[in-house]
């Protein structure tokens, strides 16, 4: 990864993630995929992880610009069960570069006046907001913002942006796309499907 500029630069493809969330997510499929396979499951790639989460929110092979915001509790320093971790040293303010494009990673810690789904959902307004941003990918758990996601999501048009919500249970329908959040971390962490047959 290179270091690029500190701040937010709107792209036409954004990721809004809850760090915590995530890492949360990581942790227990750890655990229980190293019972189930009965071998050392790896920390996450999170550059893997990301390029799976661009492509279920539609994005394809080519020269695109990504913006990945991670929203994390402030007195959390790294993320637990990914590589690269450490939000200051080694994920702010750089990027990477794939097939699928380059990708820009901000980190956001949340202040404490403010709650975790209230910066995200702040968050997820600007973006609806720019004009130049045609995808968004978010990934929280919404099962305690879901109503207030959905309300933001009603103004916004959905033949100009694409919304997908990623999360590990399936959502209501509403105004968004939605995919299952474990299948991109299963792939993060190198478990292929031909193992649970072997398993069994």
């Amino acid at each position: 990864m290179k270091e690029t500029e500190k701040q937010v630069i709107w792209n036409e493809n954004v990721v809004i993630a809850d760090a915590d969330y995530i890492d949360k997510v990581a942790f227990n499929l750890i655990v229980n995929f190293e019972r189930m396979l009965n071998r050392r499951i790896p920390q996450a790639d999170l550059a893997r992880w990301i390029d799976c989460i661009a492509l279920d929110g539609g994005i394809r092979e080519g020269d695109n610009h990504v913006q990945v915001i991670l929203v994390h509790a402030k007195q959390r320093e790294a993320l637990a069960n990914f590589r690269p971790s450490h939000y200051d040293t080694e994920l702010n303010g750089m990027a990477f570069k794939d097939h699928l494009g380059e990708f820009a990673i901000s980190a956001f810690p949340t202040e404490p006046l403010v709650t975790q789904q209230e910066f995200l959902l702040d968050i997820l307004s600007m973006a609806c907001a720019q004009e130049c941003v045609k995808r968004i990918m978010l990934i929280a758990d919404t099962s305690q913002m879901l109503d207030k996601v959905k309300g933001m999501l009603k103004t916004v048009d959905d033949e100009k942006k694409r919304i997908t919500l990623f999360d590990m249970q399936p959502l209501t329908p509403g105004p968004y796309r939605q995919e299952i959040l474990g299948y991109s971390l299963m792939n993060a962490m190198g478990i292929r499907s031909e193992e649970f047959s072997k398993a069994q």
